[in-house]
């Protein structure tokens, strides 16, 4: 895919997440019944760090039933991290920290200095991401941040089997594009709380999930659909480091290093 397009599309979504980001945000409902199996991949007293963390839902899941977790939410969108510190102000149980970082610019991940997570949540972001090699690229910057028993939690709009996400594809001429420039598996899908907005998502089914994982040197433990009144709103997906036998010695060491780290 051409640069030039992969940034029309990440300003397509940028876009629609500065216009939306209140709507979107009562849109998230805490009572997602994934999020308690999501939840189980987080350890007590675990270090979270929660990627595209939107307006901050899961620091109140975590504050309920993980007290003495640490929780770092990033996310691009300036206006959701506000509405993320304002609506976390209040938690007691839980150490929780807010930054901006744009995942589609290099050096992103310099906010995180060396710290090292139990649990990174990846959830309802990877289908944001335009172009695989960029979708690569993300797993393996977050696969360097896990500890040696880590999990990366992903997920991922199933649009195309959800009858109800299926109606909001719509042409790419609704934002100027010529769709022979895409990826298969891209679409346009519309909003239309508070207005009419469009985003850019990549469909990632249990076949690609894989790929990714492998591509990425991450293992795919397991994986699963949730949601929506079908229970089939998104794929979810748990990996960890992929410890192989041929180059155990390297890569323990570095996932050691990772795990003695004080917690920050």
């Amino acid at each position: 895919m051409y640069p030039e397009l992969v940034q029309h599309l990440i300003a397509i979504n940028r876009e629609f997440y500065t216009a939306f980001a209140s709507a979107f945000a009562e849109s998230r409902s805490l009572a997602q019944p994934s999020l308690q199996r999501v939840l189980a991949c987080v350890p007590p007293a675990g270090r979270v760090l929660d990627v595209g963390c939107g307006h901050g839902r899961m620091a109140h899941l975590l504050d309920r039933d993980r007290p003495g977790a640490s929780y770092l939410g990033l996310d691009f969108s300036s206006r959701l991290i506000a509405l993320a510190r304002e609506g976390t102000a209040s938690l007691t149980r839980v150490e929780v920290a807010f930054d901006v970082a744009d995942l589609s610019q290099t050096g992103w991940s310099g906010r995180l200095d060396s710290r090292c997570f139990d649990s990174i949540l990846l959830l309802a972001v990877l289908h944001h991401i335009p172009a695989h090699q960029n979708r690569l690229g993300l797993l393996r910057a977050l696969g360097d941040y896990l500890v040696h028993d880590g999990r990366l939690v992903v997920s991922a709009w199933q649009f195309t089997t959800n009858p109800r996400m299926r109606r909001k594809i719509v042409p790419w001429d609704r934002v100027g594009i010529d769709p022979a420039g895409l990826e298969a598996g891209d679409y346009l899908l519309d909003w239309k709380r508070g207005g009419v907005g469009y985003r850019y998502c990549h469909l990632i089914d249990e076949e690609e999930l894989a790929q990714l994982a492998a591509g990425s040197g991450l293992q795919l433990l397991e994986s699963w659909r949730a949601d929506g009144k079908e229970g089939d709103l998104s794929l979810f997906g748990v990996l960890a480091r992929h410890l192989s036998r041929s180059s155990f010695g390297l890569e323990y060491n570095q996932a050691q290093n990772c795990h003695s780290k004080p917690k920050q």
